[in-house]
């Protein structure tokens, strides 16, 4: 093998980021909904005189659909392909889009946004398949950076979006604005991707899809209800979370014994992709979780608009949208082992700066640092998956692929819940403040008065100054406590991503038996 095929890599042709385009309007679509829906949740308790807990649905019931719907996805690929079963996802998404806007009550839009999370589920996992597989081994990292931008900056244009779409015309925009893009999306699909040729029709794993498919959303919902009981002791807590840890740790010992099952765990075999899942899981829980929170910072202790929240967390996007190319070049080039560690460590730095928040923190300094974490995610998340895929047959790519989603949703869940109940727990040891009550009779604290004082102007002209300091400063504090836990948590991924690969690797993405036409190599 020579040296030259080691060390240039082919380049992205156009046929490659013809299909690159398709995914990425997919994937836009997916991620941008979760985010700018997050940002409506006040505007959804208003328009159909919910409490929180019940438009926090909209939130929860998507979750649920993506989490029952990706076991099934690799199997899906298989059976019918992956160009009919990626237009059906933009169909179900777009549709399930345009019902939500006619939703006329709360329980309606939550059952429209099941719908558009069963669409919203495979599209992530699909379009991963669809790009590894066109790339090739020795492009892969490249083609990945480009997947990595709408995954990166979902969560930063999603607010802005949101809070510009709700204040110039309304709520029900935050989903007609799908309407287009998936319309431009399923014709692009149509042209830009190759044919199906779907493999022979493989068994499907009803026994397996009994268990794993409820056992996730079960989870899933033990933990999405961890925020508002503020226990584990809570029985809508532990109990669906145990039945549904039960039915997952059934399905991984039965899931070894079928020829085909509903998801291949004995792709763990696999080292480069059983080390990758779990720094990106670390990785996910740490940053996803705490990152969160960083646009409830600037709402709840600084009183900033929903918009100008959004706003600030600009330089984040822009940070990672320098470093992701580079690190998709890179990971083409090196192993990944001796870059994501730099890159971990960089995003400590940033979130560092978040851990000594105040109530007057510089926002020179808090954008800085912002900037500062989006050159590590850059360079952390799309390489790690770079990693897990190449080293995987043509026929493993969809399987390997539903692995790491599931597993980012599952980590992306703990961690906001978890993130969640620390900050919860944090507000709640504030002080109450003698003779005030909340609208619903209970005790009014300082810190919850400091936040309600953002929308409800009179609250803090009815507060003596020092109290409402008080109760802004705990704010403040509580933020940084959580933002301690994330620090820590991403310093803690550093320990498996020190078993990231640090040499040079053969390409395995053929199938078992068929013979590379050129010399490829892995790295």
């Amino acid at each position: 093998m020579s040296s030259q095929a080691q060390a240039a890599p082919a380049k992205l042709d156009a046929a490659v980021l013809k299909i690159a385009g398709v995914v990425v309007l997919g994937a836009i679509m997916s991620i941008l909904d979760v985010t700018v829906v997050s940002v409506a949740l006040p505007t959804f308790q208003s328009t159909f005189g919910a409490t929180y807990a019940e438009v926090a649905w909209t939130m929860t019931g998507y979750t649920l659909a993506l989490a029952t719907v990706i076991p099934l996805t690799g199997w899906a690929a298989d059976r019918f392909g992956t160009k009919r079963l990626y237009m059906t996802a933009l169909v179900l998404f777009t549709v399930g889009s345009v019902l939500c806007a006619t939703a006329d009550t709360i329980g309606q839009l939550v059952g429209y946004r099941v719908l558009q999370g069963l669409g919203g589920g495979m599209l992530m996992p699909l379009g991963m398949t669809i790009m590894t597989r066109a790339a090739g081994p020795e492009r892969i990292g490249r083609l990945m950076a480009v997947l990595g931008i709408p995954m990166l900056l979902g969560p930063i244009g999603g607010p802005i979006l949101g809070g510009w779409l709700i204040d110039v015309a309304s709520w029900h925009w935050i989903f007609l604005i799908n309407v287009p893009i998936g319309a431009i999306a399923l014709v692009y699909a149509w042209f830009a991707l190759e044919k199906d040729n779907p493999e022979p029709s493989e068994s499907f794993d009803f026994l397996g899809m009994l268990m794993l498919s409820p056992g996730l959303a079960s989870f899933l919902y033990g933990v999405s209800s961890l925020p508002e009981a503020g226990s584990f002791s809570a029985t809508k807590v532990w109990l669906p979370m145990l039945l549904g840890g039960l039915l997952v740790i059934g399905f991984v010992f039965y899931s070894f014994k079928p020829k085909h099952p509903l998801l291949d765990l004995r792709l763990f075999k696999n080292r480069n992709l059983t080390v990758s899942t779990v720094t990106l899981a670390v990785f996910t829980i740490a940053f996803m979780g705490a990152g969160l929170l960083f646009p409830s910072y600037f709402l709840q202790v600084r009183g900033e608009s929903t918009l100008h929240a959004g706003l600030l967390m600009a330089p984040q996007g822009i940070g990672a949208m320098v470093t992701m190319p580079i690190a998709g070049v890179l990971a083409d080039k090196i192993p990944i082992g001796r870059t994501v560690p730099f890159a971990l460590l960089l995003l400590a730095a940033g979130f560092f700066t978040f851990t000594q928040v105040g109530t007057d923190t510089s926002y020179v300094l808090l954008c800085g640092s912002l900037f500062v974490m989006g050159l590590g995610m850059g360079g952390t998340m799309m390489p790690i998956m770079t990693s897990a895929l190449k080293t995987l047959t043509n026929h493993e790519v969809a399987r390997g692929s539903t692995l790491l989603n599931i597993m980012q949703q599952i980590a992306g869940s703990v961690g906001s819940a978890m993130m969640s109940v620390i900050l919860t727990n944090q507000l709640n040891d504030s002080a109450v403040i003698p003779g005030f009550t909340t609208p619903t009779g209970e005790p009014m604290t300082e810190a919850g008065a400091a936040i309600a004082s953002h929308q409800v102007p009179q609250i803090a002209e009815q507060l003596p100054p020092d109290v409402l300091q008080r109760g802004f400063e705990f704010v403040a504090d509580s933020f940084a406590t959580t933002f301690w836990v994330g620090f820590a948590l991403t310093l803690a991924t550093l320990i498996p991503a020190y078993f990231l690969p640090r040499q040079r690797q053969a390409p395995n993405l053929l199938e078992p038996d068929a013979t590379p036409a050129a010399p490829i190599i892995m790295h």
